[in-house]
Formats: C-alpha cells, structure tokens, sequence
C-alpha cells in the first residue's frame, strides 16, 4: 500500500521489540517485527551459514518475484541485520544482542523516497492448514490497522529533547589519551618495520544517559545527514540493545550482478565556511600522507574483486566529498561479478577493508587485538540488507554508538600510515564522533554541551 508522508519514526514508535532503520539522505526503509531470524555461529564460515540459512528460512522465489527485480517494488523478502567487525567476538555485555551474524525478515517494512511517497509492505507465517483467503484477510486488516496510524506526516525537523531527558547536563568520559599516544607510536613502530602498512585504531566515547530516547537519537541524527551522502542506520534486535551511527561509505552494493563500492580513506576538517572549505579540499588532495593512504585501501579492494569479478573498474583519481564536520577522499569503484556472486560474498571477501582494520589484513588484525583496549563488537562491521536473489546494500558500522543498560558508548577510529602523529588522529577521531555526541546532546536538551 502507498502512504503519502507516512512517517518511519512513527512506525517504530508504535512497534516496540525488534525494529530497525536504513537510510542515505531522504531515501529510507523502517521495519519492525520478525517473521524469520537468521543468526551464525562465531567462525570465518559466518558469511556462508547466513547465505546457507536464509536460503532454508524462506521460501524460493516464484513467479511473481522475477530475478533481478527490485525488492522496492515487488515486496520481496529481505534480511536487515550485520555482521560484527570479528569472526569471534568476545563476551562484552555492551553488545548481548549483537551475535557474529544476525538478520530479519521484518514483518512490516516502510519505505520511503525523495518524492514524500511511502510504501507500506506487511507479511505473516501462513498457519498450518490456513486457507489462502484466510491468510489475505489477516494481512489486509493488519495493513489498515497501520496505515490508519501511519497517514499523519512527520517530517519536521525534531524538536531538541523532546522525547528524551529535556535540559539535562549530557556527561561524557573519553578514552584514555595516553594509552591512544602508546598505541600510535607502537603501530608506527611496526610500520616503520615493514609488519604492516596501516592500521585503523579506534577509540570510544562513554555517554552514561541510558534514559535517552534512542528513537530521539536517531530523529536527531538522521535529520542532521538528511542533505549529506551519509547512511544512517539503526538497528535494535531487542529492546533496549540499540545501535546506531552514521558512515559515509559503502562496502557493497549489488544488484542484477553489479557491484558498486565506496573507498573512504584520508581526512580533513570541513572548515567554517565555503571559502575555507574549498582550500582545504585541495590542501587534502595535495596530501602525500593522505593519498597513500586511500591508495591502500582502493588497491586493495580491486584486488580482491578481481579473484571473483569478471570486470572491475576504479576512478582513476580520488574526489573530495564533503559531510556536514569533515571532508574525506573517496573513489567510486564498479565491478561485473561472476554469475551467481551474491552481496554476502562480496562482503565474505572483502571485510574486513583497509578502511576499517588496516593492510595486511592478518597483520593489523593481530596488532588492533593487542592495542585497543575494548570489544568492537559490531563496530566497523558490515550492516544494512539483502534479499534472496543476491541484490543488497552494505555499509560499514562506523562512527558508531551502542546502547545497553548503563547508557551509551560511541566508538570512531582513524588510519594509521607512515607520516600520521597521535595529535592529528586523535582530532580527526573527534570530529568523526561529533554526529552522534550532537545527536545526544540534542536529544538530552542540551545541545551546547561539551
């Protein structure tokens, strides 16, 4: 059914439990509930057992699902969840609820475009032995019920802390600046050595206001990348477990065999105006430091693409791309895959990127296990959705927030390569952390807070 000005925001507020959110600037799909659960054990086969699963979880595509068909227009089932950044995650209670793999065949999904036009899909297991009329019957009544409460547009920008802890003082508590310094200097040191090339090191941010209103958070965040190439996800698998965050690339898109991917790599405050804006753009293109930087984490991914793809093809030069705090170097990268190639493969190859661990792969890995003093959980792992003909959209979980019983934690990293300094990553780490702080701070009434 199509709802014109229906809001997400008032789906998930009706629809407490699992429920999630996916958005880049004013296109976005919201959906609750759970018709089927696909979840992988801890290993390196998780992206397999997840293509293995969902295969047995619902039914073959039939007739009216043609191959290649976009899922938008047709209804056909798609898994929203992710992957954590590791095959074997450790036990942090920060991320219950967070397994190695875990997706959802919603039960309702509201999706919408820039033209204002939603649609609204719903769906429910046939009961054993329950007629076909019976069935259509209790989807339509379900489909009313909805769209009655649905109709009513809310697409005005969201009032700071109104649903959330009005006016109070939002307190925060940084990781530790020392231990970042070490951890710098210790990963130069293995470049300096030849062991590695870049590492990507994170740091967090503790937010102790777990009474926040994390559909306030997301209100507050998604209008704040609304006009920006940001993807804006949520994702809570059960209530009170959320995640959420805003990335501005992509580690895999396909569909009818295409891929398409985002390299992100190399970083620049924003500046104050257009004028500064523009002269920093260029002083980011000019980078030596940054360059060799993205050019690690480009090379790589077209290496690996072309152990599955049949053509792939990389802009020969990065652009600057511009969002809302900072400006990044990026290049568009396409490939034909190999018949029968699906997004979950794709990803199987590809994560983890050098943008979001480091190169060599095994190398940064082991050094990220040492230095960083914290479980990334699904943090720089691949989130978004695909659908049973191998079609998809996924984005790396970066900057960040998870939120569990005693409050929030925002994580953000930056890319490690010969000539970086502690000083600049840990100001470019901050500025990546400042979508979400805004977000909470906003949604706590206290936007100008520290």
């Amino acid at each position: 059914m199509e709802l014109a000005g229906a809001s997400p925001l008032g789906l998930l507020r009706s629809a407490p439990g699992a429920r999630g959110f996916w958005a880049r600037g004013k296109r976005w799909v919201a959906h609750a509930g759970v018709v089927a659960s696909v979840e992988a054990e801890p290993g390196p086969d998780r992206f397999a057992e997840v293509r293995r699963a969902t295969a047995i979880a619902t039914p073959e595509p039939g007739p009216s699902w043609p191959a290649g068909a976009d899922p938008r227009l047709t209804g056909r089932p798609r898994f929203f969840g992710g992957f954590s950044f590791q095959d074997e995650p450790g036990p942090s209670h920060l991320w219950v609820g967070f397994p190695p793999a875990l997706f959802h065949l919603p039960a309702i999904e509201l999706e919408g475009d820039a033209e204002g036009i939603a649609r609204l899909h719903v769906r429910a297991l046939a009961r054993d032995g329950e007629p076909e009329a019976a069935l259509r019957e209790r989807l339509e009544e379900r489909m009313r019920e909805l769209a009655a409460r649905l109709r009513a547009p809310e697409d005005e920008a969201p009032e700071a802390g109104s649903t959330g802890a009005r006016g109070s003082e939002l307190r925060s508590n940084q990781s530790d600046r020392g231990a970042w310094d070490v951890a710098v200097e210790r990963t130069l040191d293995a470049i300096r050595r030849g062991w590695v090339r870049k590492v990507v090191l994170a740091r967090t941010v503790d937010v102790p206001h777990p009474e926040l209103d994390p559909l306030e958070v997301l209100a507050q965040l998604w209008w704040a990348n609304r006009d920006a190439h940001s993807h804006v996800f949520y994702f809570e698998p059960r209530p009170g477990r959320v995640m959420l965050g805003a990335t501005p690339e992509t580690i895999a898109t396909v569909r009818r065999g295409v891929f398409h991917a985002t390299a992100v790599a190399g970083s620049i405050r924003r500046g104050a105006n257009d004028g500064e804006r523009t002269e920093l753009a260029a002083r980011l293109l000019a980078s030596e430091k940054d360059l060799a930087e993205h050019r690690i984490s480009v090379e790589d991914m077209v290496e690996r693409l072309e152990r599955f793809a049949t053509s792939v093809w990389a802009e020969e030069e990065p652009h600057v791309l511009a969002l809302p705090a900072i400006q990044h170097l990026e290049t568009e990268i396409r490939a034909r895959l190999e018949e029968g190639t699906t997004v979950v493969d794709a990803l199987a190859a590809l994560h983890p990127t050098p943008a979001v661990c480091g190169e060599p792969r095994d190398a940064a890995l082991e050094l990220l296990r040492r230095e960083e003093p914290f479980e990334r959980g699904w943090y720089a792992g691949p989130v978004g959705w695909f659908d049973l003909d191998g079609t998809g959209v996924f984005a790396p979980a970066l900057r960040t927030a998870v939120l569990s019983e005693s409050g929030w934690r925002l994580y953000a990293g930056a890319g490690i390569v010969a000539g970086s300094s502690a000083d600049a990553e840990w100001i470019e780490s901050g500025i990546k952390l400042e979508p979400v702080l805004r977000a909470l701070r906003a949604a706590a009434g206290d936007p100008g807070g520290r």
